[in-house]
Order: C-alpha cells, then structure tokens, then sequence
C-alpha cells in the first residue's frame, strides 16, 4: 500500500507532508528568535535570494541561477558568522528542552542531588528583594545581572572585582549615588558578587519603549544571548522591571520580582 494522498490530482506522500512541517515549523521559530532585531531584515533578505533562485531555477534561467548558487554556496559560512549570536541562543534554547536539560526528568531521576536545601539561594533572594525595595524607595537607579546557568562573560577590563557573598547592604552601598562604583551593573553568579561597574552590552531592539534609558537597553543586551536575569531600579520613577531572554517587563512588585527570583534560582533546579 502506497502511503500517499491526492490533493487537487497531486499525489503527495506522507514524509513530504511530514518534511514540509518541519520546515515551516522551522521557519516559524526563526522568525520568532529573529523578530524585532537588526538581524531579522537580514534573514528576509536571504529569503528573498532563496526564493529568487528557485524562480530564476524554475524558468531556466542558467546565468542567474549559476549566480545564485553560486553565491548561495558561499554565503553559508557568512550566514553562520552574521547570526552567531541568534544560533547561540537558539542552540541555548534547545538545550533546555532536552532529556538531559536541568529541570528534566531524567536529571531529577539520576541526580538526586539537585533535590538539596535550598537554604543559601531563599537568603540570597531575599537579600536581593530587600537591596532592591530600599533603592526603590530612595529613587536610586541599580542594574543588577544574576547569571542563572554558567559563568557570565564579561568586560574585566573596565569592571571592578568584588568576591563578595550577596549582603542588601553592599548591593545598596555599591549603587549609592556617590559611589564610586554605581555606573554600570553589578554581577552576582551563584552566591557571589563577582563584580560592579560593568559595561553591558546595549540591545538594539527597536521594539523596546523609546522611554527606556540605557540601564534598560543595557539588561535587554545581556539577556539576549544569555541565559540571565537582569533587574532594574529606575532611577526617576522608583520602579523596578527585569529583563530575561531579550524579553523586557516592566513595573512589576516586589512580590513579582520575588517570584521570578525563585522561578530562576530555585525552581530552575529543582
């Protein structure tokens, strides 16, 4: 038995229906990576050159579909350079979904050491939401970046090193208005903060609000090819917003950022 089926008197067969939802399911996810960067317009553009050769293919055409090719061939080396920061965060992405992610089954199955106290990581939540409600109440503007699944890269060259265990009353002394160290971001990754006055790299998401400032473009930035959490204190409103996945929410409470702390820190892990 022939597992086809007719549609208007053509007869498809069931792997190239199945290869045709791959790829627009493909197609689907990079348009939901890409939208609202630079690099959209970019994959637009090869979308157009890929259609076009098909076309110029389709009515032999054998000068532009040579060129076409030929240009095709090269350009996939270029493609993995221009988007090597969207496939870095597409691979990152997969990765969490796979059997042997952290939150997967088979880890809690097969490491059930990830089911520990979670003592050191509810003090330094609550450390961070008490750091973060003073500045709020004091209008002191802060940018703060907890790196979530590996050893966050960053500028050594203009930050300063601190080692320190996550205290309310560092964070707050660090972002003080006549600190030397209040410019840039503070860095904390597992129970320690690593470093303050950090230059992060600025998005250039034009879909973010044209009220944002720069700490705000700066959390986006980290977050968009990184697997971190990036919290802001405004300094003219006394509000707070995070940043996560190139993703800005703004406004939340405490209690909301208290939530995602644990949704990062903890249920992460467990």
């Amino acid at each position: 038995m022939r597992e086809v089926f007719k549609f208007y008197g053509y007869e498809f067969r069931w792997l190239e229906v199945l290869d045709l939802l791959i790829v627009v399911f493909l197609v689907i996810q990079l348009y939901r990576l890409l939208k609202g960067s630079l690099a959209f317009n970019i994959f637009v553009g090869l979308l157009m050159i890929y259609a076009g050769f098909f076309l110029v293919r389709a009515l032999r055409m054998p000068i532009l579909t040579n060129i076409l090719q030929n240009f095709i061939n090269v350009g996939l080396i270029a493609i993995i350079i221009i988007f090597q920061p969207e496939i870095r965060k597409f691979l990152l992405v997969l990765g969490k979904k796979t059997p042997l992610s952290k939150d997967s089954f088979l880890t809690k199955l097969f490491l059930p050491d990830k089911f520990k106290s979670y003592k050191d990581e509810e003090n330094i939540i609550n450390e961070i939401i008490t750091a973060v409600g003073r500045m709020m109440g004091t209008h002191t503007g802060a940018l703060i970046v907890v790196a979530t699944t590996y050893r966050l890269k960053f500028d050594t060259a203009s930050s300063i090193p601190i080692d320190a265990n996550v205290s309310a009353k560092l964070i707050e002394s660090i972002f003080n208005k006549h600190s030397p160290l209040h410019d840039g971001a503070l860095i904390i990754v597992g129970n320690k903060m690593l470093a303050a006055k950090v230059i992060l790299p600025v998005s250039e998401n034009p879909d973010l609000p044209t009220r944002v400032g720069l700490r705000h473009r700066s959390a986006v930035g980290i977050t968009e090819h990184s697997d971190n959490l990036a919290i802001i204190v405004s300094e003219e409103r006394g509000t707070v917003s995070f940043a996560q996945d190139g993703n800005l929410t703004q406004d939340v409470s405490l209690e909301d950022l208290k939530v995602k702390l644990y949704e990062v820190l903890i249920d992460g892990y467990a």
